[in-house]
């Protein structure tokens, strides 16, 4: 079969307008870039008001392994699959970062036949969003940094900052860096760091919010650290936030592509789903909720991650309720859960393993599936298993899927295709959504807002994650009593956890029980609207693996892209 970018590359495709015709907009809607890509207009919302929500489907998986699990692939597949059996469905998923495609993970535009297109634009800058993101958050950065210098009349204690600059490049060395080096007129010194820019709280805060004015406001509210009377010093404070609003006006359009079989496709926003949210803009879901039957989006990472975050943070924002969640999963990842083998980020996969029929760990893989799906259900929405098919997978390891789904509460359970055939390789799949989705929905928040702060950090703990008790750090147990007193414990919980366990220990598959989850921090993303723990350590900005992907890439004798996937 040919490579991803082959397929991506040799495919028809159509002029944006035409796509954006097949939902109801015209070109005055537009704002082109090229033939293939277009930003829309935000006038769209208001002018559709009116008209009745669409279904909203949300993707999410199991504990991701370094396998992939086809995520993506699902998300598009789905959407052709519902098109082609008559359900006028649109796309919305986020934009990739830089550091991802040229490090481990490669692009994010799906695979096989089951791509966004032009594969190259979306994994390569598209629009520029995600520079003006960078932009606007650096900004925010000299003009604290200069302030401090200029005589620093806000008092800003330099140990309270929280602000890093922010570049899009994996980049381990800028981790923690000293500035303000070489004497008074390059600032005064002291220790901070890069994060990679779609961990940037202004990248949150690009997904969470409904339109222009909101988005200043939040700009506004975002903290870069405390006065020595321990009260907060803002973006407004700094006098920098109508200058950061300026620079994402054009940012707050969602962008508009196209898939492989030409449904409609909004790409916008990118935070990360182990650190921020990890889910696709409120603008686009709430522009292509009035333009279609179905809306098919994704949530980062597994269930306990972004699909967690999608529910009680993207929904409360956004006032949605979603109608079904698929969980997606594969044969060679429950054998990797059910312990038939291990396998580290960056390292070649031992294909005799993968491939080896082993239906006994598939069957004790399955208790991951099965807390997954538990964790859609506690939310009160039906979820559909999807069972991502690779050439190696025997019938009987897809029946103990199939069973172990359905006894866990699955409303069904469906072998798809996608990656192969397309949309035509997910109608199965497309039936089964769209009879879960016109179930009773009986949606409910994880928590209320009003509780205290642990206790929302408790909740996500020992219901999501499984784990028996929570621990905090003497930090910890400091940061949550000044939010407190700051006035910010009525907001919901981003918890910054790894994406690869239930548990905070990436090594621990499966379906861990019994242990303690420790908070060693808890940080606050108020102009975003929410306080995120960190569960062990995280990194906000990741390192590049001994190869990068961006080692292959490249381009040809014709001038064209090789490389990507």
């Amino acid at each position: 079969m040919k490579s991803d970018l082959e397929i991506a590359q040799k495919a028809p495709i159509k002029h944006i307008i035409e796509i954006a015709e097949t939902i109801g907009l015209t070109e005055d809607d537009l704002e082109l870039y090229g033939k293939y890509k277009a930003k829309v207009s935000l006038d769209i919302i208001e002018r559709n008001k009116d008209k009745p929500n669409g279904k909203y489907i949300d993707v999410t998986c199991i504990t991701p392994t370094p396998l992939g699990e086809g995520k993506t692939v699902t998300t598009i597949g789905i959407s052709q699959a519902l098109n082609r059996i008559g359900k006028k469905t649109i796309t919305c998923i986020r934009q990739p970062s830089l550091g991802p495609v040229f490090g481990i993970k490669g692009g994010a535009a799906g695979g096989g036949y089951s791509q966004v297109i032009p594969m190259e634009d979306f994994n390569l800058h598209l629009t520029g969003d995600v520079h003006a993101v960078g932009v606007a958050h650096n900004l925010l950065a000299a003009f604290m940094d200069t302030h401090i210098l200029k005589g620093n009349k806000l008092n800003i204690n330099p140990f309270s900052i929280s602000l890093n600059r922010v570049v899009d490049v994996s980049d381990r060395a800028l981790r923690k860096i000293i500035i303000g080096i070489g004497g008074r007129a390059n600032g005064v010194p002291r220790e901070t760091g890069y994060d990679i820019t779609v961990a940037s709280e202004v990248m949150a805060i690009l997904a969470l919010t409904n339109g222009l004015f909101d988005l200043r406001e939040r700009l506004g509210r975002m903290v870069v650290g405390s006065n020595y009377d321990g009260k907060p010093v803002t973006a407004e404070d700094l006098k920098c936030a109508g200058a950061m609003t300026v620079l994402l006006k054009d940012a707050l359009k969602p962008n508009l592509l196209q898939t492989l079989e030409h449904t409609p496709c909004f790409v916008h926003a990118g935070p990360f789903a182990n650190i921020a949210h990890g889910n696709s803009s409120v603008l686009a879901d709430l522009m292509a909720i009035k333009l279609g039957d179905y809306v098919v989006t994704e949530s980062g990472f597994g269930a306990d991650c972004g699909a967690e975050k999608f529910m009680n943070i993207k929904c409360r924002v956004s006032g949605l309720k979603p109608d079904a969640v698929v969980i997606v999963v594969s044969v060679r990842a429950l054998k990797m859960h059910g312990g038939a083998f291990t396998l580290r980020p960056g390292v070649k996969p031992p294909t005799t393993k993968i491939e080896k029929p082993n239906p006994d760990a598939v069957a004790k893989g399955c208790e991951n599936l099965e807390k997954q799906i538990e964790n859609i259900l506690i939310h009160g929405v039906p979820a559909v298993v999807c069972v991502n098919k690779f050439d190696s997978d025997t019938s009987e390891e897809i029946e103990v899927i199939k069973e172990k789904a359905l006894a866990a509460g699955a409303e069904d359970a469906v072998l798809s295709e996608v990656w192969r055939y397309g949309g035509e390789g997910g109608e199965d799949l497309a039936r089964a959504v769209v009879k879960a989705a016109e179930k009773p929905n009986k949606f409910r928040f994880l928590y209320p807002l009003n509780i205290p702060i642990r206790n929302k950090i408790d909740i996500i703990a020992t219901k999501i994650y499984g784990a028996a008790e929570v621990e905090y750090s003497p930090l910890a147990n400091r940061k949550v009593d000044l939010y407190t007193k700051q006035g910010f414990d009525n907001l919901p919980i981003c918890m910054a956890k790894t994406h690869l366990s239930l548990s905070h220990d990436p090594k621990i598959m499966g379906r861990p029980t019994g242990y303690k989850l420790p908070i060693r921090d808890v940080n606050a993303s108020v102009g975003a609207g929410f306080l995120y723990p960190l569960c062990g350590e995280m990194r906000t900005m990741p390192g590049l693996p001994t190869i990068p992907a961006g080692t292959k890439v490249d381009i040809d004798e014709n001038g064209n892209t090789v490389g990507l996937f």
